[in-house]
């Protein structure tokens, strides 16, 4: 018998670099080491030092019904009511529970939906500068991503030239970030009559993340796409941004477009979730608690987000070299800084020198060098003093 390498008996899909990064390495050396660092990367809001309404959410979960096994392909009855009542409530969109899929996350709401679509080496389009989990959720469904670019002038646009032009006959559907992560930028009407009017040229159905929709800076929520009519649309979204609790496993599928088309669509999502049945009924049977749980925090987040906000302007403000991008929704700002060194060894200086964590733009497929990613979901006092030392760091380098 001749001895096979051990990685050959691994799927060429998961044949990641899972060797830490360099960035990864020198969070591993300071915490190693005890060094306290200001931490401008949270992204977990049970941990941002909020008021949770504890016990409401904790007795949400103790029904006798959860005793009994329903399971329901896409999800309780009861379960998707709740969905469709926060869409009523907070969007005014009328929503067809029997149009939702109840998934454990989002990420499975994609994977569900990139099986629906795509056959093996199938494309589908993604946003760039986006979320970096796109990457490794194509890898797992056989899936090849196709970016197209974000451009920036005052102000975060698709470039529609450039997607028009990444499209190939594998192409299956077009994702798009409503807001953005990270760059906090939601999709303008004229863009959504545009996107709509590519996806019928180009037969290809739409993919909206919506996890931040409720979380403008200014003036109200943009209009969901859970009801747009045109195009096959799959809008995602969930209880790990709407209401704060990413522990509280609950997201969604929302099918909507020309009738034949989302009455097809869902037939054969039904089957893939009835395949897994992942939803578990504890958190089902709570569904309706845990969204109106929505109404305590929410208004805690947005104060979090803008008083930040407004404090990172104010220190700006102070100086030329660096400037903050336009955003709009969302938890993160962007931050243009002046290119001296990449960004990794960027955030690496800033780690070791000033004791404060941010993202580098490259994280998130930014175009090039010169972007920092900060969390304004950060304790007051921590991001106030954190941009004070990122900046403070950056004026001898400007």
């Amino acid at each position: 018998m001749f001895a096979v390498p051990w990685s050959l008996m691994f799927s060429r899909r998961t044949d990641w670099i899972l060797t830490p990064n360099r960035f990864t390495q020198a969070q591993r050396e300071l915490s190693s080491a005890g060094r306290e660092v200001l931490d401008l990367t949270v992204s977990n809001p049970v941990r941002a030092g909020l008021h949770y309404d504890a016990d409401a959410i904790l007795n949400s979960l103790k029904n006798a019904k959860a005793i009994d096994y329903d399971p329901q392909p896409k999800g309780l009855h009861s379960a998707r009511e709740a969905v469709a009542a926060y869409y009523r409530e907070q969007h005014r969109s009328l929503v067809d529970p029997d149009y939702l899929v109840l998934t454990t996350s989002t990420s499975e709401g994609y994977s569900y939906v990139f099986r629906l679509l795509c056959n093996p080496d199938d494309e589908v389009l993604v946003p760039k500068p986006s979320y970096p989990l796109f990457e490794f959720l194509a890898d797992l469904q056989d899936v090849k991503l196709a970016p197209y670019p974000l451009l920036y002038d005052h102000g975060w646009q698709i470039d529609f030239p450039s997607l028009s032009r990444t499209v190939t006959p594998r192409t299956r559907a077009v994702v798009v970030v409503h807001p953005n992560n990270p760059t906090g930028s939601y999709i303008s009407s004229g863009e959504r009559t545009q996107l709509n009017s590519f996806c019928r040229e180009h037969n290809l159905a739409l993919i909206v993340d919506e996890v931040f929709l409720d979380y403008p800076h200014h003036g109200s929520a943009r209009p969901s796409f859970a009801l747009n009519p045109d195009v096959l649309t799959f809008t995602l979204s969930g209880l790990s941004k709407i209401s704060g609790l990413p522990q509280m496993k609950l997201a969604w599928v929302a099918t909507s477009g020309p009738a034949t088309a989302a009455i097809a669509a869902m037939d054969r999502l039904e089957v893939i979730a009835d395949t897994y049945l992942s939803m578990n009924a504890p958190i089902q049977l709570a569904a309706a608690v845990l969204l109106e749980q929505r109404k305590n925090i929410q208004p805690l987040l947005l104060d979090r987000l803008r008083v930040n906000l407004a404090q990172l302007d104010d220190q700006l403000a102070g100086q030329k070299s660096t400037q903050r991008l336009q955003v709009d929704g969302g938890w993160y700002a962007v931050l243009r800084v002046p290119v001296t060194r990449t960004d990794e060894d960027l955030a690496i200086a800033l780690l070791r020198q000033a004791s404060v964590l941010v993202h580098p733009g490259h994280f998130y497929d930014f175009p090039g060098d010169g972007y920092l990613i900060l969390s304004l979901l950060t304790q007051f006092s921590e991001f106030r003093e954190g941009t004070r030392r990122i900046l403070q760091f950056l004026v001898p380098e400007s």
